[in-house]
């Protein structure tokens, strides 16, 4: 298609004005470009003129005087939101950075109970409910600046108000600070002694104890009863401990010490159930001596039981007639009781003390030997004879006479 070229234009026509240029060009004509009046011309000229020979600048258009005024309003707005941020977050962050904390050592008493297991945060956060100190966080932070929060130990700790985090920790690992009373408890005792003893030292009465509802301690399944499994040691009362929970420390500090010694598998291997292993072992512990005697007074137990001979031991009619003696009549030895070894052939029926671990190890591994017969001929200076021969016997029993005063 061939678009035809515009008229051409009289130069006497007037020239068209915007308006008819528009005209023009919605039409679908050429636009005409207008030209200034040249009244306005000379306006400019003079205009640019005068500002030649000024020689200064003009002054900011309106526009960009209200642009920087802008400007400057959002920097502000921005920098208050970043204070209100900066403030916002250190009052997060205060409270691990810079926690509340007093000062000094405190004042006043109060008794803190810090509960097994509990993390440094916990035993905080008891801290701050009692008063101690001012803050779970000041305490945290103070246990790990002195690397000491795996040294926390559970009890009851007398403490006072308004301490320095630090002084609170240091307190806490002081032992005088622990609110307890220990009772220890030897090896060998019957189980009536263990409660007059364990009474006098935790201030608990002795009917207490014997009342205890024995079911509700944890006892082995062949136990009998208590005696033999009260395990010698020293326990820790502290506040609030009642009498079954001592005598369940007690039966369980026994199982730690059954397992160590591996009291089933080695009863079995020498041919004894676990409750016979601690009746021997009770025996070994009652007839006392030296350490180094312990193996060999079992080995002279289980020397009359192959051989079906009565064990014929002093400490087993004594535990029948309830006493505590080194001098056994002949009317002890034919005391009426199963626990009378000099009239009836085996085992007692059940312990008769309540054995520690090295009575234990003797029962379980007792030493090569034939005796038959043992006598503690110096018990100040626990010296024990051994013999298989009966004569040799009769002259070590003359021995304790003698050193007993009965001849």
């Amino acid at each position: 298609m061939i678009t035809p070229a515009p008229a051409a234009r009289d130069e006497t026509d007037p020239a068209p004005t915007p308006e008819a240029a528009r005209e023009t060009d919605d039409g679908g004509a050429e636009a005409w470009e207008v030209a200034p009046e040249p009244s306005e011309l000379s306006l400019a000229d003079e205009l640019l003129d005068e500002s030649d020979e000024i020689g200064e600048t003009a002054p900011m258009p309106v526009a960009r005087a209200s642009e920087g005024r802008t400007k400057a309003l959002v920097l502000a707005g921005v920098a208050a939101t970043v204070l209100a941020v900066g403030v916002g977050c250190y009052t997060v962050v205060k409270p691990y950075v810079a926690p509340d904390d007093f000062e000094g050592g405190g004042s006043g008493a109060v008794t803190v109970r810090i509960d097994p297991g509990a993390t440094a945060g916990e035993v905080g956060a008891t801290l701050t409910a009692a008063g101690v100190v001012a803050s779970a966080r000041s305490f945290i932070n103070a246990t790990e600046e002195k690397s000491v929060a795996d040294r926390l130990r559970p009890g009851h700790y007398r403490l006072r108000k308004g301490m320095a985090a630090g002084a609170a920790v240091d307190l806490l690992l002081t032992p005088s600070s622990r609110v307890v009373k220990r009772a220890t408890i030897p090896e060998g005792m019957r189980a009536g002694e263990v409660y007059q003893r364990i009474s006098q030292q935790s201030g608990l009465p002795v009917r207490d104890f014997q009342a205890v509802d024995t079911d509700l301690l944890g006892l082995p399944e062949y136990a009998r009863g208590v005696e033999g499994f009260l395990f010698p040691a020293t326990y820790e009362v502290e506040p609030g401990t009642t009498a079954p929970d001592l005598l369940a420390a007690m039966v369980d500090r026994f199982e730690v010490a059954a397992k160590k010694v591996h009291l089933a598998e080695r009863a079995a291997e020498i041919g004894l159930t676990p409750l016979e292993a601690v009746i021997v072992a009770s025996l070994v512990q009652a007839e006392g001596g030296r350490d180094s005697d312990y193996p060999k007074i079992a080995r002279v137990i289980y020397n009359r039981l192959r051989d079906g001979r009565p064990l014929e031991i002093d400490s087993t009619v004594l535990y029948a007639q309830s006493r505590r003696t080194l001098k056994v009549s002949i009317k002890d030895t034919k005391v009426r009781s199963p626990y009378n070894t000099y009239m009836r052939a085996g085992l007692p029926p059940g312990p008769i003390a309540n054995p520690g671990e090295k009575a234990l190890m003797a029962a379980l591994h007792p030493a090569e030997g034939d005796w038959y017969w043992f006598v503690t001929t110096n018990p100040a200076h626990r010296i024990t004879k051994f013999t298989d021969k009966e004569s040799e016997f009769v002259r070590y029993r003359e021995e304790l006479n003698q050193y007993l005063g009965t001849n």
